[in-house]
């Protein structure tokens, strides 16, 4: 049983769908080349360190003077896209409460980047027998 209130694959399906074709109607200039950036980034296996390896990718079926085309020319209508994402329906429990995930913990980001093994370490007796909790 899904927990999802909208119960089904073929309805996951058909949201997903109409959104994909929602956000292409958002995209006004270099429509299908932007189209095909977006699919590619989100299909990526990890992260994205430059813009000509999502040339790589089979969601990217053009070549690398495409990409920048759309980077450089593409234009969003930015209030269409901001209305198509508040349509979207909400996460849903089965009792219809909202699922959200938050990050609850305490620990200060300072220049944090976006990194799966980014870790707090403990350093003991640095400076002045000060024992602190420092990015490493």
């Amino acid at each position: 049983m899904s927990l999802l209130h909208h119960d089904g694959q073929r309805d996951a399906f058909a949201v997903a769908s109409h959104f994909r074709e929602d956000f292409y109607d958002c995209l006004t200039r270099r429509r299908d080349g932007l189209f095909e950036v977006a699919d590619a980034l989100l299909c990526a296996d990890g992260p994205v360190t430059t813009p000509v390896d999502l040339t790589l990718l089979a969601e990217h079926r053009r070549g690398h003077g495409a990409l920048y085309a759309a980077l450089n020319e593409g234009r969003i209508d930015a209030g269409r896209l901001r209305r198509t994402l508040a349509a979207l329906p909400q996460p849903q429990a089965a009792d219809e409460r909202l699922v959200l995930a938050v990050d609850v913990s305490n620990w200060l980001r300072p220049d944090a980047e976006c990194s799966a093994d980014r870790l707090f370490c403990h350093t003991f007796g640095r400076g002045r027998d000060q024992h602190l909790m420092i990015p490493g």
